[in-house]
């Protein structure tokens, strides 16, 4: 007879991980695996829906399908129109649990990056991947989210928890004026306590990463002026060096004098001759000039992304400074139109990734290292950074994301709907401080 101790060791060697959970969580693990092909049929009926940023109907539409999933599971949901940032609007839910328990902000998009023009329009599946418009970005997110919701449902922990869901409509090209695209979320962050960004899963080596930073994304406007004349003149005093010099000195510098740790910044178009003027979309730029005649005009624009608001003013103040610097018979000037603010990596934020992982663990899966934040591009996520402390990352994950072939891991949506369900509940049950 081998001896008690032996048979307990023999014993904690056979119990399944999975005994970490508790019943109700077993629940939801059970749910989601039994509603697998229930999530791949809304899928594809998200995907085959188009709801470029700019299709405004089309992104209605994509509401309508969300509204549908949701209100069944007790949430109030409202549309709220936004035509006056020339956008189709967000649908925006909740779930009024217990008095006094946390609340979570769940955050998606409805729209995509593929206009109706685009070719790639229709949902495509071979074996474990499919491809389709928005089938990881972020329709596959907003598919987990109703997975991970079904699956507490099922297990009761649904009832008790306060939860707002922000869908935005414009996430691909936000609506202007930017306050009144994001007032609602931005509102919404002030209210919670932990906010779940359900945008793609990033991986690396294979293995999934958890993401606790997004960087920022900023866009810039250079004019360059000069006085013109004949090539002949050029350099000299009455003349000076043209306008093209006078771009080429600052773009120069900026390569030379900005870079530095999270930071990149990028020149998107350039031009410069007697004329140079930009499109009214500001996506294009003409130009009209002689090789014998001296540039009285330049115009380039690009974007730069930083990892911090304090990193931003530091950036901003620096390419401001080159500028400055003037050659002779030459002027400059820059301005900035910030688009996505940064989301910083913060100690709140890290301790979300721990609660994740201490799901990861109770469910047997390896722990989630902690993605670099140049990894990441910008997300809605970062307009309630300030106020709350976010995880960003909880959809699917996939390649390809923006450019026709986009594709997801549908085995990875029921891993990521497992693990948002059981934190959120964890979440949901604990008391506000």
């Amino acid at each position: 007879m081998k001896p008690l101790c032996t048979l307990a060791a023999a014993l904690v060697i056979v119990t399944p991980v999975e005994a970490r959970l508790t019943v109700s969580e077993k629940r939801m693990v059970q749910v989601v695996d039994a509603e697998q092909a229930r999530s791949l049929a809304l899928l594809e009926r998200l995907v085959n829906q188009n709801s470029g940023t700019m299709n405004v109907d089309g992104v209605a539409k994509v509401g309508a399908m969300m509204s549908a999933e949701l209100e069944p599971l007790g949430f109030k949901v409202v549309w709220k129109p936004l035509p006056q940032t020339k956008r189709a609007g967000h649908l925006i839910a909740t779930h009024e649990g217990r008095r006094g328990g946390k609340r979570l902000l769940l955050i998606g998009h409805l729209d995509t990056v593929f206009e109706p023009n685009s070719p790639f329009q229709r949902y495509a599946r071979s074996g474990d991947k499919a491809t389709g418009p928005g089938v990881g970005d972020d329709k596959g997110g907003m598919v987990v989210m109703v997975a991970a919701l079904r699956a507490m449902r099922a297990a009761g922990s649904l009832n008790g928890a306060n939860m707002e869901i922000h869908l935005t409509g414009d996430e691909e090209s936000t609506g202007r004026p930017i306050e009144v695209a994001r007032e609602d979320l931005i509102a919404a962050g002030k209210r919670a306590d932990a906010a779940l960004d359900f945008e793609g899963l990033s991986q690396e080596d294979g293995r999934d990463m958890g993401s606790i930073a997004r960087r920022s994304s900023n866009s810039w406007s250079l004019r360059t002026t000069a006085k013109s004349g004949h090539s002949s003149g050029i350099f000299g005093n009455a003349v000076g060096d043209g306008a093209a010099f006078e771009l080429a000195r600052i773009l120069a510098a900026f390569r030379t004098e900005l870079p530095e740790e999270n930071l990149t910044f990028n020149v998107g178009i350039a031009a410069t001759g007697a004329t140079a003027e930009l499109s009214t979309d500001a996506a294009g730029v003409s130009a009209i000039g002689k090789t014998n005649i001296i540039p009285a005009a330049g115009i380039a624009r690009g974007d730069f992304r930083t990892l911090s608001e304090e990193q931003t003013l530091r950036v901003q103040a620096k390419m401001r400074a080159i500028v400055a610097k003037h050659l002779p018979g030459a002027s400059a000037t820059i301005t900035f139109d910030e688009g996505y603010p940064p989301m910083a990596p913060t100690e709140g934020n890290r301790a979300l990734l721990r609660r994740l992982n201490e799901v990861n663990a109770d469910m047997g899966l390896p722990a989630m290292g902690e993605l670099h934040p140049s990894k990441r591009g910008a997300g809605d996520i970062a307009f309630v950074a300030k106020d709350v402390d976010g995880l960003v990352g909880l959809g699917p994950a996939g390649d390809g994301s923006h450019a026709p072939g986009e594709t997801v891991d549908l085995p990875s949506i029921q891993r990521q709907a497992k693990r948002a369900a059981i934190l959120m509940s964890r979440l949901a049950s604990e008391l506000r401080r």
